[in-house]
């Protein structure tokens, strides 16, 4: 719904509106009608949907193909890079969209399902019944979700003798009157296929054969000797008619004839015999005058007597129903999302929500598929996305009477995690400040309503969510309790999620992004980072390491180290790289351990003997290290914390590894150190700059014209700490987004300045904020 606010009218807005308008009355009326959050996820966000009815896995199949099949027409369905809404009927509640324990419920039948046509729907709801959506069901309930396509095996239609019985399906009456398109193999052959026709002309319902010829398809056979008006041999074309319907506010759907594989042609004529037989034997025992039993005691006689050779034509021609309804929705939705722009709507199609079952393994072809339609970002931010949910209790509370039981107090919840937080900072200071810049969050999110809650609560202030991950597992959610005086008591921590995430899953939308940085959070797992470094060295990708904790800060490491047996002379793997004090000195004794002895590699060597640090230097240092941490404030004493902790020593022995450090010295400042290559020094703005302590500077001119810079900045005031969380993420999200909007920021003595300024604004106004990102950031 946040992705439709501010738009200016259109056709294709008042459609969806108007679908949206549907679902919230709907709901308002609390009506039982459940939408899958990953189909909700992919109406709300412009992703191709693809309806699939359940009548055939309650009635057409048999048990296990009953629930093989819809199973992997879905996973057909997202190889078109199409989401599949699977729709049936579970404990009286409409579900557009089911998960696989339903799809196993509907398919063994124990339960004995309904198969419910649209006269069936009010007694299944009443009931609480399952049941097998019929295309007449499907129909209607696709229509109400604002899916245009729907994809299916063979459609209903007029029985034989139906001139004389009035045995016609209630299919071809709802494909008058719900504008959806609907893809099948026919009407299925034991059906009178010309009259079929004709009911439909009569409807005004447009027919079209899919393929080189106008002759309609007879379900099992390509061939039914009878003719439509029109026929269609692309997607493309599929989608231009669907358009049209649209545009013109038409509200009847139309039939996508597409006829079955070729191969299956020769046994579609055998077949056909059967089907006359078992046509003639329900005429003769009296099961043609049985309604609805009539079509699947057909099949299964058909089924029987071909032994076993219906069946594989039967799903062979489901498949390629579903793999043309899902290209035909994905060339539909690129003319909506034309038409939403040229009406002028540029913000009209929000950036796609990346998600599929299959998002916690190697990219699926249907993955492959979302990844093509996504947005570039100038910023790709990579990790954990969490809810923080903190309790507190009251002032007045007594801390022995709320041992082992309850407390009145107040209840918060409040999106989190590094990542996410880095993410929204960027959003907010590029928003505010780079409005042609975008940056984007990738991280794992679970189908529960804590993943929902981050989607949409992210909507809310126009961040982009394409880039989360849905998966099987749980949202990360961090839960804390406090006593009355805001004590932390105890808590929960279930961020398993983000162990998920892997090279696989992120390397393909990452490509698709062609980011100019990537920030990595120190909670995702070592060997992702390392996948993720070696990726990003690769292809010319700046990556910055947020360290995020003491016990996270060298799962880096492992990468640099890959890094420097694939390219022992390349540049420093990550560009850089944002530690608070405690996490430097982790990272460095870490690195000199015997489990890394990066300290001991040629390559160390070589970029430290260049850097030309003799007594010169050390002097400069030490001038550095008798100023004041501020000039305004003399009583938090001076900088020689940089050589009595071995700050700036630490620091230049790990540039051969991070080219630049932003240290976070919380109240201490800021202090910088990098290496400027030969090639960047020249055209540097450090190139004729020398050491002035009194600017709090320090250069250095190697061997090969490389320049060493430290340099501090005295932190800003602040004038009340509210909350300490996510100021560090703050700094890093401005920072990210300055250096997006200049990549040579660093690289100017005042340009360097006004983006760590520019950081520790960002930081003050979060640490002056309830929020684990302050709101005030896109208005910096």
């Amino acid at each position: 719904m946040n992705s439709l606010r501010g738009l200016k009218t259109s056709r294709p807005i008042i459609r969806r509106l108007s679908s949206w308008a549907q679902l919230s009355s709907l709901r308002a009326k609390d009506a039982p009608f459940d939408i899958h959050p990953e189909v909700e996820d992919a109406l709300a966000h412009n992703i191709p949907v693809v309806a699939l009815e359940t009548a055939l896995v309650t009635h057409g199949l048999p048990y296990p193909s009953s629930l093989e099949v819809p199973l992997g027409l879905e996973e057909i369905v997202r190889s078109t890079g199409s989401i599949p809404a699977t729709i049936g009927i579970i404990d009286g509640r409409i579900k557009i969209g089911l998960e696989r324990d339903e799809l196993e419920r509907l398919a063994d039948r124990r339960r004995k399902p309904a198969k419910v046509s649209r006269r069936d729907i009010a007694a299944a709801i009443a009931m609480q019944s399952d049941g097998g959506t019929t295309c007449s069901a499907t129909l209607v309930f696709a229509a109400l979700a604002g899916i245009k396509v729907f994809a299916t095996g063979g459609l209903g239609g007029v029985h034989r003798g139906g001139e004389n019985s009035l045995d016609i399906s209630a299919d071809l009456q709802e494909l008058s009157r719900c504008p959806v398109g609907l893809v099948s193999a026919g009407v299925k052959s034991i059906l009178d296929i010309g009259r079929t026709l004709e009911y439909l002309e009569s409807a005004g319902v447009p027919v079209f054969s899919y393929g080189d010829s106008k002759e309609f398809p007879a379900f099992f056979s390509r061939h039914s000797g009878y003719y439509a008006p029109w026929n269609i041999d692309n997607p493309a074309l599929a989608a231009k008619v669907l358009h049209a319907q649209t545009q013109l506010n038409l509200q009847n759907g139309a039939l996508i004839g597409v006829p079955i594989p070729e191969k299956y042609e020769a046994a579609g004529k055998q077949i056909q015999q059967f089907v006359d037989q078992a046509v003639a034997e329900s005429e003769q025992n009296g099961m043609n005058k049985r309604g609805k039993d009539v079509t699947p005691w057909l099949l299964d006689r058909i089924a029987k007597l071909s032994e076993g050779g219906s069946l594989s034509s039967n799903i062979a021609l489901l498949e390629n129903t579903a793999l043309i309804g899902g290209q035909i929705a994905v060339q539909y939705q690129k003319l909506v999302d034309e038409a939403f722009h040229n009406s002028g709507n540029k913000s009209i199609t929000r950036p796609k929500l990346y998600s599929g079952k299959n998002a916690t393994s190697p990219l699926s072809k249907s993955t492959k598929q979302h990844v093509e339609s996504l947005p570039s970002a100038s910023v790709v931010i990579i990790g954990s996305a969490a809810i923080d949910i903190t309790a507190q209790a009251l002032p007045s509370t007594k801390a022995a009477l709320a041992v082992h039981s309850t407390a009145p107090g107040n209840v918060k919840l409040t999106l989190g995690g590094v990542g996410r937080n880095i993410a929204e900072a960027s959003h907010r200071v590029m928003e505010a400040k780079y409005p042609n810049l975008s940056s984007v969050l990738v991280a794992p999110i679970g189908r529960d309503a804590f993943g929902h809650l981050l989607v949409d609560e992210s909507d809310k202030f126009n961040m982009r969510t394409d880039g989360l991950l849905r998966t099987d597992k749980r949202t990360a959610v961090c839960n804390m309790v406090l006593d009355s005086e805001g004590t932390l008591v105890g808590g929960v921590a279930d961020m398993a999620i983000t162990e998920s995430l892997t090279g696989a899953m992120v390397i393909p939308p990452l490509q698709k992004y062609s980011p100019s940085i990537v920030a990595l959070d120190g909670n995702l797992p070592t060997d992702t980072i390392d996948a993720l470094v070696t990726h990003c060295n690769q292809h010319s990708m700046k990556v910055l390491f947020e360290p995020t904790s003491t016990i996270k800060s060298t799962t880096i490491l492992p990468a640099i180290l890959t890094r420097l047996k694939q390219d022992p002379s390349g540049a420093s793997p990550v560009a850089y790289c944002t530690p608070n004090l405690l996490e430097l000195a982790q990272i460095f004794q870490t690195a000199q351990s015997d489990l890394f002895e990066l300290m001991d590699h040629p390559s160390w060597w070589s970029v430290i003997n260049g850097l030309n640090l003799g007594s010169a230097f050390r002097m400069d240092l030490e001038q550095l290290s008798r100023k004041p941490v501020s000039d305004q404030h003399p009583t938090k004493g001076n900088l020689s914390f940089l050589i009595d902790q071995g700050i700036a020593q630490k620091a230049i022995n790990l540039l051969p590894f991070f080219q630049h450090l932003i240290i976070k010295c919380g109240d201490l400042g800021v202090f910088v150190a990098m290496y400027i290559s030969p090639q960047d020094a020249k055209t540097s703005g450090w190139a004729h700059e020398r050491s002035n302590p009194h600017q709090r500077q320090v250069v250095a001119h190697g061997t090969s014209k490389e320049i060493t810079v430290l340099q501090h900045f005295p932190a800003l005031p602040i004038e009340a700490l509210v909350n300490v969380t996510g100021a560090g993420d703050s700094f890093v999200g401005a920072l990210v987004a300055s250096l997006a909007h200049n990549p040579a920021g660093l690289y100017d003595p005042k340009s360097l300045r006004d983006i760590i300024t520019t950081s520790q604004k960002a930081a003050i106004l979060t640490l002056q904020s309830h929020s684990a990102v302050s709101p005030l950031l896109s208005q910096i």
